[in-house]
């Protein structure tokens, strides 16, 4: 079974068209799929939409958040309660084409785990397509995943997948990268895009920014997440080993200036002197926070495995 994930923020007036248009596109290519409407806290009425499209239709499933909690929030929704072994999702506002599903599927069964829509031609505003172009560039250069559109809402991989991943915040746009540092294969494929008919769009340049520290954050849990000492230790020990060459320099002058006074300016009016202090307390506290999200991995990670198993075989395996 394939699950068809829709998050939902007022799109009232596309929903009709858009269970039509995957109706459709099950029924041309005999797909056996579930549709699952997440309304993330709309206002327009999407939710009486979406439970008179449910109450008609046994493969439509419509979940509705008390209010908006974002898109990463709705899709962990959707994955908990999606029941097919591939997963697609795709926006709620008639740009992606559920015809574009076969082609996924096609894709993942080439042997991908992860298949990212790519729409090389964009039917949207400048002040939308800029940002997200430096963006995409941004993200496939800190992170090694070269994809051409990382902010794609239309997505498929298999269910595996959002069980070993875990979203929150707007960490949405970043699933390929956080499945590709599990292990899984990710790739992309072109699709159409099509013009935004109903309402107007909700991301922009104000998002911009946030997205960078979002990659920020990408960056240090894929990188450290299980060994956050070794960016924060690394830090405090250069830091601390600076602030302790220093102070051994100015020990020495010091010295030097007790027996030939005059030689150098006095301890006190040096600004190396503080420039030292401030190396060795940001190496100590920079090694101590390490530590203690050396404590907090080791306390959490009690309850999830640090690897991705792909497969199993042998006598054990078949009897699991």
């Amino acid at each position: 079974m394939i699950s068809v994930l829709i998050p939902v923020f007022n799109e009232k007036d596309s929903l009709k068209t858009l269970h039509g248009e995957i109706e459709q596109a099950a029924r041309s290519a005999s797909l056996e799929l579930e549709a699952i409407f997440i309304d993330d806290g709309s206002t327009d009425g999407s939710w009486d939409t979406i439970r008179e499209i449910a109450e008609k239709n046994s493969w439509v499933q419509g979940i509705r958040f008390r209010r908006n909690f974002g898109k990463a929030a709705a899709l962990s929704a959707g994955f908990h309660a999606a029941r097919g072994d591939i997963i697609v999702t795709m926006d709620g506002d008639l740009q992606d084409d559920p015809r574009e599903i076969t082609a996924f599927l096609a894709a993942l069964h080439k042997g991908l785990d992860v298949v990212n829509g790519w729409k090389r031609v964009r039917h949207d505003p400048w002040h939308k397509v800029l940002p997200s172009k430096v963006f995409n560039f941004l993200v496939s250069s800190v992170m090694g995943v070269w994809l051409h559109d990382h902010n794609c809402g239309m997505k498929c991989f298999r269910a595996g997948v959002c069980r070993e991943i875990k979203l929150y915040g707007e960490l949405h746009r970043f699933i390929p990268v956080l499945a590709a540092a599990r292990g899984f294969r990710v790739g992309e494929i072109e699709i159409h895009h099509r013009p935004r008919r109903f309402g107007r769009s909700k991301y922009g340049v104000r998002r911009f920014m946030k997205g960078f520290l979002d990659l920020l954050t990408v960056k240090f849990l894929t990188g450290f997440g299980q060994r956050p000492q070794h960016l924060l230790g690394s830090i405090g020990l250069l830091s601390f080993l600076a602030g302790s060459l220093a102070m051994i320099y100015l020990t020495i002058t010091w010295l030097i200036n007790y027996w030939t006074p005059g030689s150098f300016m006095p301890l006190h009016q040096r600004p190396l002197l503080i420039y030292a202090l401030a190396a060795l307390l940001l190496g100590a506290q920079m090694m101590s926070i390490g530590f203690l999200a050396e404590l907090i991995t080791a306390y959490q990670s009690r309850d999830e495995d640090g690897y991705s198993i792909a497969e199993r075989t042998g006598k054990t395996a078949s009897s699991q």
